[in-house]
Formats: structure tokens, sequence, C-alpha cells
């Protein structure tokens, strides 16, 4: 059965010169991609004029809420007193985008995934298990 969970919540986009923008965010997580969570971004956010949405692994948000995590295009780290705020980093060849978030709201919406699909309990796909299955001798 699919199960698609939503979010709203507030965030700030961090400027360079210091300056915060409040934006809306959808937190968005689907049964048919169990690995994965997505932020969708308001369309006059974005250079064209068009909503974004920005995919990433499931796991990388809970390690982001209690440390810093993440090498490649998005990043996530602990910020303020008691990490009660959580800056995700969105790294593209235009520049990076910093993105504050209340680790609260963060932490409830992944609580909510893991009720529709437990930690550890997203199905591997067939195709995946053969990827990672031993190449015979000689073959």
């Amino acid at each position: 059965m699919y199960i698609a969970l939503e979010q709203p919540t507030g965030a700030h986009l961090l400027t360079p010169d210091d300056e915060e923008v409040a934006v809306p965010v959808t937190l968005r997580y689907t049964s048919d991609d169990p690995l994965a969570v997505h932020l969708v971004f308001p369309a006059w956010i974005s250079l064209d004029d068009e909503e974004v949405t920005w995919t990433f692994a499931r796991s990388l948000l809970e390690e982001g809420l209690s440390g810093p995590s993440g090498l490649g295009t998005v990043r996530l780290r602990p910020h303020g007193p008691s990490h009660s705020r959580t800056v995700v980093e969105l790294h593209t060849p235009e520049g990076t985008a910093a993105v504050r978030f209340d680790t609260t709201a963060l932490r409830r919406f992944l609580t909510r995934s893991y009720e529709v699909t437990e930690r550890g309990a997203e199905p591997v796909e067939p195709a995946l298990d053969q990827g990672c299955a031993p190449v015979p001798k000689g073959a």
C-alpha cells in the first residue's frame, strides 16, 4: 500500500550577508521510495521560478540531527544552543544554499516516517540484491 507523508514547516534561508529569509518548506516521505526524504521548496525561491525538490537519504537526515553529516551535495549539521536548530546545506555548481530548520520539526517528521517504514525495514529491490551478489570465479 502506497503511503505519502507530507509535513509543511517553516525554515529560514541564510544569506551570505547574514540575513534570513523565511521560507515555507514541505517535508515529504513516500513508501515507494523508503530510503529517501524530500525537501520541497516553493517556486518563488528558485532561480527559474519552478518548485524545487531536494532528495537525499533518510539516514543522512537522522545523522544530521545529532552531528555533522554528508559529504556531497547535501550536508547537515546541528546549530544553536542544545542543537535546537539544524542547518541543511544544499550544494550546486551555482553555489550553496544554507537553510535552517527547527530540529523538533525535523525530528517529528523523521519519527512519522518510521511509522510508515521502520528503520532497517526498508525493502531492498531484487536488482540491488543481484548487484551486490558475488561474481562467480571465471566470469
